[in-house]
């Protein structure tokens, strides 16, 4: 069984792949700025502000497993790039792998197209800038880091969220950086993605790369 710490581990993906992977016997440590109302079994849980390194660091340093939950809002609307490249660095240093929750719009439509990010005037002017922000972790901040680092950058599906839960299939679609569902951006649950994340963590077969999980 792997030490997984889970960064964000009480917000909407963070909380599902932590019950995931605790459930299938993993060490599981959750860091987040407050401490859940309902603790998910055999976790142990760790209040702690992400923007700090010297709350990261003793954290991270032992995990077999880091893994990235933050969402590039709120207190890390401009600070997300720095503290996830911060994870980074610290998950090479202690020699973890690092998997990284990410978001539909880094996805392809088609093998070689490009990425939806670069086309948002579907989108509401107020979400570009988290949007992008996203999307640079795959597009440039993770291929840069050093080859010692082994990611894995995992997208949902377009309808993923508290605002789309979705219904739970126990069961889900992987794909690469093209989208598993193009026509019309698909969708997958907090469950689900969580059974698809936790796989890729245990069958260890993708590495510095980027894939995305829909039904």
């Amino acid at each position: 069984m792997a030490r997984i710490i889970v960064i964000g581990g009480t917000g909407y993906a963070g909380s599902a792949i932590v019950a995931q992977a605790a459930g299938r016997g993993h060490e599981v440590r959750a860091l987040s700025r407050s401490l859940p109302d309902a603790p998910t079994p055999n976790v142990t849980y760790v209040q702690g502000d992400v923007l700090d390194e010297a709350t990261l660091s003793p954290v991270i340093e032992g995990a077999d497993v880091v893994v990235a939950a933050l969402a590039p809002r709120g207190p890390l609307a401009g600070a997300f790039r720095d503290v996830n490249g911060a994870i980074a660095r610290l998950a090479d240093a202690a020699g973890a792998q690092l998997f990284v929750v990410g978001g539909y719009s880094s996805l392809r439509p088609a093998p070689g197209a490009d990425r939806f990010v670069s086309d948002l005037s579907d989108i509401p002017a107020a979400l570009h800038d988290e949007i992008r922000a996203g999307a640079a972790l795959i597009i440039e901040d993770l291929p840069a880091t050093p080859p010692t680092l082994d990611w894995v950058f995992v997208s949902p599906a377009l309808r993923f969220g508290a605002h789309a839960p979705g219904e739970r299939l126990d069961r889900y679609r992987l794909g690469d950086d093209v989208a598993v569902q193009p026509e019309d951006g698909g969708a997958i649950s907090a469950a689900d993605y969580a059974l698809g994340f936790v796989d890729l963590i245990d069958k260890g077969e993708h590495h510095r790369t980027q894939v995305n999980l829909g039904h």
